[in-house]
């Protein structure tokens, strides 16, 4: 990844959106179930293997996390989402904060989707892609994991999430991706660099 992923350093954690930084410069957001691999690709844009806890335990992040890449760019690190011990009281608080983030956000320029390759399409990944298309927001799907899967596997999965895209307006782009094995690093940076502006 180029230098200015590695420069990225933990900002801050926030409860609400009333507690974010001023609503300025471009932040991109990470987003997706709690055992997809969130905090695995975050680690592995930055190469900082430790800027994002990797937890055994799904669903640990509660909170907006966010990283600064530099004074007019930030990546937000969203909470986790989906997993079955978490009480509906928290799915709920979840659901709110997200739908405020994205919806309030005017800094928020795209949002990574990251999607286990082998369980793609959940409700609430269906969920977080209705939040932006309200916004209109460009949203950039990471098959993770797909080093998990046979070629043919892949192919079948791939010929259905186009598909499934092919029901919404709004700008959807995916590609495979594998944090363990760096497999799409840089087709992500390409995405990146055009919503951060860099040349």
């Amino acid at each position: 990844m180029a230098a200015h992923y590695q420069k990225a350093y933990f900002l801050l954690s926030v409860a609400n959106v009333e507690q974010l930084p001023p609503d300025l410069g471009i932040e991109v957001a990470i987003i997706g179930r709690s055992n997809a691999g969130k905090s695995s690709v975050l680690n592995r844009i930055t190469q900082n293997k430790g800027l994002a806890r990797v937890s055994k335990t799904p669903g640990r992040t509660q909170m907006v996390n966010l990283f600064v890449l530099d004074e007019h760019r930030r990546m937000a690190d969203l909470p986790g989402y989906g997993y079955a011990k978490v009480p509906l009281a928290a799915k709920r608080k979840w659901e709110q904060l997200v739908d405020a983030y994205i919806s309030e956000r005017e800094c928020l320029k795209g949002i990574v989707l990251v999607m286990d390759i082998r369980h793609p399409f959940k409700d609430l990944d269906k969920k977080c892609l209705e939040y932006c298309g309200q916004r209109g927001l460009p949203v950039h799907l990471l098959l993770n994991k797909a080093d998990k899967l046979s070629k043919n596997e892949v192919a079948v999965t791939v010929k259905s999430v186009r598909a499934q895209l092919a029901e919404y307006e709004n700008p959807v782009t995916f590609q495979l991706f594998s944090a363990l094995k760096g497999v799409g690093i840089k087709e992500l940076q390409s995405v990146l660099d055009g919503w951060y502006g860099y040349e």
